[in-house]
């Protein structure tokens, strides 16, 4: 087969998509489908869909699929059909799908024919990984790295209130919340925050008496920061195993301060498991490593959230928490009289490796508004045998992070050309359900810090105005 033969040709030495489809014949496609990135769906009429002209070239791609089907149909005989696109070997169909590093191209594929739809889910993603996906509360997405704008057709992702483990977005419902994954169109009911199960279930909460007022005794717990009126909000959730979610929920009470205490459930149960006599903490972070679950407090301290079964149930529970790491906390040098700088953790898994990202965010005082300006970040790696977190000046082997508080992950630059040593960063205002400051701007991209400079830039396209404070980056192929 002619084709195959000057495609096989073409791909040989060739590193980059767009040297490929360079190589093939340039015939336009007029076709236009709508995009959808779970290879299972449908095909939709749809206002939003995206033509195969993407900045990626896979219009020539599939422009070389159809010019070289019309020159076989030509040189065969009238009776013979030309050959379908559905005809296309599936190992040819792996080859495409390799040199397509953005998520938005290899939907399209799939979104050609059901052949190719059955052949992008059956096939198993080859590496590089495509890069993440940003998620807007609009509903609106952008495909990296050329930050191409699309919608999902038939669903509405506008609203949703954070995101879970890069797949899920959470949406509130009640006092409570759910899922939807958009790529498999799942969805996943957990239980609303006015039903948890106490451990012991005879906590009530204490109080010392003092002239005037009464303050939590010995500590604030979850029977002090859960009130009927005004319900703690869930801050961070994460899908660690099919029979396990865990959370972290803060008070929303004034005279509670933002503590918060650690959850869990299982998918689709009636309630939550709280250790309801445990000092609530002010959490940060929360990280499934290793098959284990920690919990990144302000202090910087690193806790192993141990879980069990309940022995009626067999529902998940808390046993007990357990402190591995002792942090040494920042603290904020700025001049009296000026707005304090804020932290920011963050947990991710980088080559095996548990690390710490701390996010210094400089701030001022404009009248009475706290305003932010330039962030600066410190790389921290976790030692076991210390008990320590450890100072990174490099990320190390071309590496990336994407940071954002509802996920983060680390990935490699050199597989798409990037530079290493970058912290991709979104603004990530609300903390505990709290906007810690304000921007000068009105709008706002994706930030790059750079671990060698120290300098930040924006170099993305996409803009978005601060008023949507919750973006998150989504990695739909884990």
């Amino acid at each position: 087969m002619e084709f195959l033969r000057r495609y096989t040709d073409a791909c040989s030495g060739i590193a980059s998509a767009r040297e490929v489809f360079d190589a093939l014949p340039r015939a336009r496609c007029a076709a236009s489908l709508p995009v959808s990135l779970d290879p299972d769906a449908s095909v939709h009429d749809d206002d939003a869909a995206l033509t195969f002209a993407s900045s990626s070239g896979v219009s020539l791609l599939f422009a070389g699929f159809a010019s070289s089907g019309a020159a076989m149909a030509d040189a065969a005989p009238r009776a013979r059909q030309p050959p379908s696109w559905a005809d296309i070997p599936r190992d040819l169909a792996g080859m495409v799908l390799h040199l397509l590093p953005a998520r938005a191209d290899r939907a399209r594929f799939a979104a050609v024919c059901p052949q190719w739809r059955a052949a992008a889910r059956q096939l198993p993603l080859p590496p590089p990984l495509p890069l993440p996906l940003l998620a807007l509360p609009d509903g609106t997405f952008y495909s990296l790295p050329n930050g191409e704008r699309f919608r999902f057709p038939g669903f509405g992702c506008a609203g949703y209130k954070s995101a879970c483990c890069g797949r899920w977005l959470v949406f509130p419902r009640d006092d409570g919340c759910y899922l939807v994954d958009p790529f498999a169109g799942a969805s996943v009911t957990l239980p609303p925050l006015s039903r948890v199960r106490l451990r012991p279930p005879n906590a009530v909460p204490k109080y010392v008496q003092l002239p005037g007022m009464s303050l939590f005794h010995p500590y604030a717990t979850w029977m002090h920061i859960q009130d009927p009126k005004k319900m703690p909000v869930i801050n961070k959730i994460i899908m660690c195993s099919p029979n396990l979610v865990a959370a972290f929920a803060s008070s929303t009470l004034v005279d509670a301060g933002q503590n918060s205490q650690i959850i869990v459930c299982q998918p689709g149960a009636s309630s939550w498991s709280v250790r309801a006599k445990d000092p609530c903490k002010l959490f940060e972070d929360m990280a499934f490593y290793q098959g284990k679950l920690y919990v990144l407090a302000r202090d910087e301290n690193l806790i192993l959230v141990n879980i069990s079964q309940d022995p009626v149930t067999g529902d998940p529970q808390i046993s007990r928490f357990g402190q591995v790491i002792n942090g040494e906390p920042w603290h904020s040098t700025s001049m009296p009289g000026d707005a304090s700088d804020k932290k920011k953790l963050y947990l991710v898994e980088l080559g095996g490796a548990l690390l710490m990202v701390r996010r210094k965010v400089c701030c001022r005082l404009v009248g009475e508004t706290v305003v932010a300006a330039q962030s600066e970040f410190e790389v921290f790696k976790a030692d076991w045998e210390h008990s320590r977190w450890v100072n990174l000046t490099t990320l190390g082997d071309g590496q990336m992070l994407f940071l954002g508080r509802p996920c983060s992950r680390a990935m490699s630059a050199s597989r798409y050309g990037m530079t290493g040593d970058q912290i991709f960063f979104l603004d990530d205002v609300l903390e505990n359900n709290c906007k810690e400051y304000s921007y000068d701007e009105e709008t706002t991209s994706v930030s790059v810090y750079d671990m060698k400079s120290g300098e930040v830039s924006s170099p993305l396209p996409m803009v978005w105005k601060h008023e949507m404070i919750l973006p998150t980056w989504m990695f739909p192929w884990e």
